[in-house]
């Protein structure tokens, strides 16, 4: 790691951010029901389940309420007669409650529970799902990050990067922002007035490449697994998709002036710096809040199994016009959740062996230069840097055609690459999309295959 050594800046250790949101009083309930889960987020995980029912709002109003009630308000602990149903539930089956929360854009309530050790939870389960107050019951299932351990990376021929016009001072060595042609398209767009939802690990943002990139940050993990100083996936994401330009430090986003939306649902340990779990409990809240910050774009790069909670969470933000980009796994065998529903654009890398369907694109993966906590920098692989540079290419899309959807969008970037197995290219996308015959595009080179796992 000699030479990545070298990389790092020496900035001060990362501090994480918490921003509370501007519905206080929901928060509290909130972040009460966040803290109960996280004081034992990786205990007895075998037994945990997540049921939800409808949300109900109590009758008859209060005074200064709004008209669908209190529990019309984002992440609000619930109304009185869903709590009370919930509690029924509980006690009917002898489940332990670890913590609940109102999903607003399902108006469903969500409750994680514990199995009793004396019951079998597929059981259980099929005991919940024949109950007709019970919308979904479901195991507390677990996803992973899909990136790989950085090695001593091979050098990069800066005089084929093509970034005379940034004085970045690490600008030329990014490979995969070259690749995609991305300075040629900033001729047309930046990702200004873009918001791009990243769920993923905590995000740096007082890393000096994003001061002023990142609009929100939540976390929905808690401090039982407190963000570590080796927490890096969600903030190599972010810098690829909108690391600051011409700033005279590190590199240079596909998108420099898109806006981050960081949602912690990923956890590391120092034993796993790399790679990062999820559960489908911290998913679904991070996507809710995804939906309710109505990012233009969500980027995924995780995978895991197919969950009706996070399936139908997902189904709502493409139907409110938001675009999901997945990451795509390495092995067809984990081909799940999220790329594998109908709508979403799944990324593999360059000579990725798990090609996925017709909604799936390439970028770059390996030897991706990108942001690390901490101020520093280095280089990291796997499709969750390809879906990155995707959704950095959307932003762009979406400054200079706000009116694109998803559709038009994966159409765009298939169209922009000679053949499925290239990378996208950024420019020759918003080429088409504006029509700018005149305007030049690089015919870019591909990056050689790597040993990489999504």
């Amino acid at each position: 790691m000699t030479r990545n050594a070298t990389l790092r800046s020496e900035c001060a250790l990362w501090r994480a951010i918490r921003i509370i949101g501007p519905w206080t009083t929901a928060l509290v309930a909130l972040l009460a029901s966040v803290g109960a889960f996280a004081a034992s987020i990786e205990e007895n995980t075998d037994r945990r389940i997540i049921v939800a029912i409808t949300e109900k709002p109590d009758a008859g109003a209060a005074i200064g309420s709004s008209p669908r009630g209190y529990a019309g308000l984002p992440d609000y602990s619930g109304s009185q007669r869903t709590r009370a149903a919930a509690r029924r539930i509980a006690e009917a089956n002898g489940l332990v409650e670890i913590a609940a929360w109102t999903i607003e854009p399902l108006q469903i309530r969500c409750m994680l529970y514990e199995v009793p050790a004396s019951s079998s939870r597929e059981e259980m389960l099929d005991r919940l799902r024949a109950d007709r107050r019970v919308k979904l019951a479901e195991p507390l299932r677990e996803y992973m990050t899909l990136n790989t351990v950085s090695v001593d990376s091979p050098p990069v021929d800066a005089s084929a990067a093509g970034t005379s016009r940034f004085n970045d001072p690490y600008a030329a060595l990014q490979s995969g922002f070259s690749v995609i042609d991305a300075e040629r398209a900033q001729q047309w767009a930046t990702g200004k007035h873009v918001s791009v939802a990243v769920i993923d690990t905590a995000v740096d943002a007082t890393h000096p490449d994003l001061q002023g990139q990142v609009a929100e940050h939540r976390d929905f993990v808690g401090d039982a697994v407190p963000v570590q100083a080796s927490e890096r996936h969600g903030t190599e994401v972010a810098g690829v998709i909108a690391a600051l330009a011409n700033n005279r430090i590190g590199i240079v986003g596909v998108a420099p002036a898109a806006s981050i939306h960081a949602f912690r649902a990923c956890w590391s340990s120092p034993q796993e710096s790399a790679s990062a779990r999820c559960n489908s409990f911290t998913l679904a809240q991070a996507l809710a809040a995804a939906i309710q910050s109505r990012a233009e774009v969500i980027n995924l790069s995780l995978g895991g199994p197919r969950d009706p909670l996070l399936d139908e969470l997902l189904g709502h933000a493409l139907a409110a016009g938001q675009i999901v980009v997945a990451a795509l796994p390495a092995d067809p065998a984990l081909n799940g959740f999220p790329s594998t529903l109908d709508g979403v654009i799944g990324v593999r890398t360059i000579n990725q062996s798990n090609t996925g369907g017709a909604s799936v694109v390439s970028a770059p993966g390996t030897d991706i230069l990108t942001l690390e906590p901490g101020g520093s920098f280095d280089y990291a692989s796997g499709s969750s840097l390809a879906a990155a540079h995707v959704s950095g290419t959307l932003a762009l899309l979406l400054q200079a055609s706000p009116g694109v959807d998803a559709e038009r969008a994966l159409g765009l970037l298939r169209e922009s690459s000679t053949n499925p197995a290239d990378a996208i290219n950024a420019c020759m996308a918003l080429r088409l999309q504006l029509k700018q015959t005149g305007a030049s595009c690089t015919d870019s080179p591909q990056l050689e295959a790597g040993h990489e796992r999504g």
